[in-house]
């Protein structure tokens, strides 16, 4: 029985991920705290072998290296994370032997989204990348673009060059040279657009969660997996079978 504790039980995503948590019969519930709370009391409280983070940006960086430094694994939904974040969150995740599982989208069809727009992005020369989302997000651009663009430019670091000059406004980004274009508004959840364009031709994938319920199967994936690894794992893809 893996042993999981909740961190921002009482947001959106976490009264979705306790729901989700009381359907399986190989985990148990054994803590739930809300940002408020000391995070590392509710670890000693309740003992747990992963502790599920959907906080605030703002927080996420502490409370990973809380819940690595009390011995258990992290699984991170939590967006803000920046690379010097990362870098020293591997170094503790390593040196606790815990795993920090950090998926800026917990949702498969968004993983299979970045994983094609990683292939096209060997035969397309340009792209830009829309991302939507629900009016109360607090970060622009999403994790989920940010983690796109990265993918895209790893696989192809020339693309948007050498004449590209993107337009940009108060809701752009450009990371990787990639142009990221944010949108709030009610009545979204979360949805992004990669639209590749060349010669005469353009591509493009969306991916739309609808409900939160979209990210759970991840969610449940990625507790089962964190037990049996060590060190950073950083995005859904790498954890996939």
């Amino acid at each position: 029985m893996i042993k999981v504790l909740v961190n921002g039980a009482k947001g959106k995503m976490g009264v979705t991920v306790l729901q989700a948590l009381r359907q399986e019969s190989d985990m148990e519930i054994v803590g739930d705290a809300e940002i408020y709370d000391k995070l590392e009391d509710a670890i000693q409280l309740a003992h747990p072998d992963v502790v599920v983070d959907f906080t605030r940006p703002q927080s996420v960086y502490e409370n990973t290296k809380t819940i690595l430094q009390n011995n258990c694994h992290a699984v991170i939904g939590t967006t803000g994370l920046t690379p010097q974040n990362l870098k020293e969150i591997a170094e503790l995740a390593q040196s606790k032997q815990k795993c920090a599982l950090v998926c800026p989208n917990f949702s498969i069809s968004a993983v299979l989204m970045m994983l094609y727009a990683e292939k096209i992005a060997k035969y397309m020369s340009s792209v830009e990348i829309i991302e939507m989302h629900h009016a109360q997000k607090i970060d622009a651009p999403s994790g989920t673009s940010l983690k796109t663009a990265e993918m895209i430019a790893k696989i192809n670091p020339d693309i948007n060059n050498p004449q590209f000059k993107p337009a940009t406004s108060q809701h752009s980004f450009i990371h990787h040279n990639i142009p990221i274009h944010s949108v709030r508004l009610p009545g979204l959840l979360a949805h992004q657009e990669v639209i590749f364009g060349d010669a005469g031709q353009t591509l493009i994938i969306r991916q739309d969660s609808l409900s939160r319920e979209s990210f759970m199967p991840g969610v449940m994936l990625g507790i089962r997996k964190a037990i049996h690894l060590q060190g950073l794992v950083y995005g859904l893809e790498n954890i996939l079978d």
